[in-house]
């Protein structure tokens, strides 16, 4: 234990679980500030495709992940510190792709099957995270084809991948522990 560091595992349960309330807090917050930040935020429009944007939106969401995961195998808490990267993680990645269908909807019109403001485009995104795919809204173009693809793909690497690297790294944490 490093000097001047807490040992969390000495601290009164009231007071262990009041600090994960508040990491809980703090995730559900980021959340928030990532979902109103989509909705809210004034967008420009330079007339090219938004692939750069995905593609560092993406890049974005990978340095999150690794951030978190390396957070998680340093916590005295690593399962709140898991639920805490899932809470701020996935709104992030939907908000990467709720962006980008709204930017090429609105660039080029003919690339989905009717008009997306940004709460269909963001209910598209959950659509196909959640592999439902009512089928009201459509990818028509390429590159909106392209753009559901990789985030079907992202889908499959955040939920099995990723959710299998944290709960990987949280075991990992508390076998240390012991």
């Amino acid at each position: 234990m490093k000097d001047g560091a807490i040992d969390y595992r000495q601290l009164p349960q009231p007071a262990r679980r009041r600090l994960a309330v508040v990491s809980l807090l703090r995730s559900l917050l980021v959340s928030f500030v990532i979902v109103a930040g989509y909705f809210l935020l004034p967008l420009r429009l330079d007339g090219r495709m938004p692939v750069a944007g995905l593609a560092s939106g993406l890049v974005v969401v990978g340095l999150v992940l690794g951030w978190q995961i390396r957070q998680i195998s340093r916590s005295p808490h690593p399962r709140v510190r898991a639920i805490g990267a899932l809470a701020t993680s996935v709104p992030l990645f939907l908000a990467v792709f709720a962006l980008t269908y709204f930017l090429m909807a609105r660039i080029q019109p003919a690339s989905f099957s009717e008009h997306l403001s940004r709460l269909d485009a963001a209910y598209y995104t959950v659509t196909i995270f959640a592999t439902v795919g009512f089928g009201d809204i459509v990818p028509v173009s390429g590159p909106a084809r392209v753009a559901t693809t990789v985030q079907m793909l992202g889908d499959l690497a955040l939920v099995g991948l990723v959710a299998r690297v944290l709960v990987g790294v949280v075991n990992q944490n508390l076998d240390r522990r012991k």
